[in-house]
């Protein structure tokens, strides 16, 4: 049996293929190595995995993470699942490459994450050829849920926020600045907790559609400014793209993306079954 996996900063979706080539998907919470060490992998999974899962049964885990981008942070993710799925081989991956082989295949092209955070690259069909960082939740991020949460909250502790928006904000979450705060500098996983607020956006975009669009606008107008342009022609490519925030707020990114001259291509939520395609194409 073997079992590929997709994880965000926030999510991991899973697809186990058993003996009889039945799919069988789960989900677990993300494992970002930046923000979790070996032991909270092993921990969490051994509490969220589904019962009828027999670890020892795998003989391959394909993990693609966030986060996994050197060889240091691949090795804390493998040490965690390895001391659950003892038997199997673990091979972890980028989940920037996971993203590509969900929207290209063997094909060349762009391709994108909005998602928790932001990620983008050229792909030749095989390898990623070129990447600018996006430089992660504090520098940068451009586009992506903590992005725009940070946004939104920034909005709402200085009263920028429209008066009724910002009523059903506090009616929904209940949080002073002093709440922001702690929460921001003291607590754990800070993007998480500033990309949540991005589904309150979504929850609201019909009923604030000015301020819901020039808030989603400006975030994906950050990531063409400070990451898409800088790909050499990239105006040749289509945008390509997975993950929540992007596929949520599409409509908006095309509007963006033809404001830069830049063709759209195929857009999804998450790129786990077209990744389960492209592994079992490959056996």
């Amino acid at each position: 049996m073997i079992v590929i996996a997709d994880g965000g900063s926030t999510k991991t979706n899973w697809c186990l293929i058993n003996e009889a080539g039945r799919k069988i998907h789960f989900n677990t919470e993300g494992y970002n190595p930046y923000f979790v060490d070996s032991d909270y992998i092993e921990h969490s999974l051994k509490t969220s995995l589904p019962d009828h899962l027999e670890a020892e049964k795998l003989t391959e885990v394909y993990y693609y993470g966030a986060g996994c981008s050197t060889d240091a942070k691949k090795k804390i993710v493998e040490d965690g699942m390895q001391n659950i799925f003892t038997n199997a081989k673990i091979n972890i991956g980028h989940d920037l490459l996971a993203s590509c082989r969900a929207l290209l295949g063997d094909n060349e092209g762009f391709a994108a994450i909005l998602g928790t955070g932001t990620n983008s690259c050229l792909y030749d069909g095989n390898d990623i050829t070129l990447n600018i960082d996006s430089l992660g939740y504090f520098l940068g991020d451009e586009g992506s849920g903590s992005y725009i949460g940070k946004r939104i909250l920034a909005d709402y502790m200085k009263g920028y926020m429209p008066k009724g928006l910002r009523e059903s904000f506090y009616d929904n979450y209940a949080l002073t600045n002093e709440d922001i705060f702690d929460h921001i500098y003291n607590k754990p996983l800070p993007n998480r907790f500033c990309a949540s607020f991005s589904k309150f956006i979504y929850d609201f975009k019909d009923s604030y559609e000015d301020y819901t669009h020039s808030v989603v606008d400006y975030a994906f107008t950050a990531f063409f400014e400070n990451l898409v342009i800088h790909y050499p022609n990239y105006k040749n490519y289509k945008l390509n793209c997975v993950g929540s925030v992007g596929y949520s707020f599409r409509d908006i990114l095309s509007i963006v993306a033809d404001r830069y001259e830049m063709g759209v291509g195929k857009i999804i939520r998450s790129p786990i079954d077209d990744l389960v395609d492209y592994h079992l194409s490959k056996k």
